[in-house]
């Protein structure tokens, strides 16, 4: 992103909401090209309009904010804090309570998938479970004709630091929405680039 761009959603961020004389005059910049950027900006759903603001005589002016996008390109600690806070309840014996909370979690997943491989045999059971594992933001990729799932980003790497609950109730979701038996032939946490698994299921 050119910096220019950048500068306007950093002023954006600071102000929460602005209009195109206040951005221009926090940036040194005028209006014309303000406009311009949040032009392209809008086109790129990083901005939108947030109603109108009286400032003097004149027409009223537009009010920006940031969209949720443009958010998650600001610094964020969540995984780190998620981190901290698995190793504190680990260290204080609260490991069951985590571990309970994993299975929660990816049992409401869990029925979601069986409903959605029910009937599906082979392949096509295998390409639906990738379907559904990159919905859950692991990048998966099939290999060896499809008999090697490759899960190229853990969203978890963070919690994964503190227990290895989550690879165990995610190798767990995997046998049962792949209905066959499966092997980890690569693992992130032991130093690999990505979890893969082979799988053994009929054609």
């Amino acid at each position: 992103m050119k910096e220019r761009l950048r500068s306007l959603l950093d002023a954006l961020k600071y102000r929460g909401r602005a209009t195109v004389p206040e951005l221009a005059s926090d940036l040194d910049l005028n209006v014309e090209t303000v406009r311009d950027h949040l032009r392209t900006l809008e086109g790129r759903e990083l901005v939108r309009r947030d109603g109108t603001l009286q400032q003097g005589p004149g027409r009223p002016e537009i009010v920006f904010v940031l969209t949720a996008a443009a958010e998650a390109l600001f610094p964020r600690r969540e995984a780190e804090i998620l981190r901290e806070l698995a190793q504190f309840m680990v260290a204080h014996r609260q490991a069951p309570l985590l571990r309970d909370f994993f299975r929660e979690y990816v049992s409401e997943r869990r029925e979601q998938g069986l409903a959605r491989v029910e009937g599906l045999t082979g392949r096509k059971r295998v390409r639906e479970v990738a379907r559904i594992m990159d919905e859950m933001g692991f990048m998966p990729v099939l290999e060896d004709h499809g008999d090697t799932l490759r899960l190229c980003h853990c969203p978890m790497r963070g919690l994964v630091e503190a227990t290895d609950l989550p690879c165990r109730e995610e190798i767990g979701l995997l046998r049962e929405l792949l209905d066959g038996s499966l092997t980890r032939v690569s693992h992130m946490p032991h130093g690999d680039l990505a979890c893969a698994y082979k799988v053994d299921i009929e054609s």
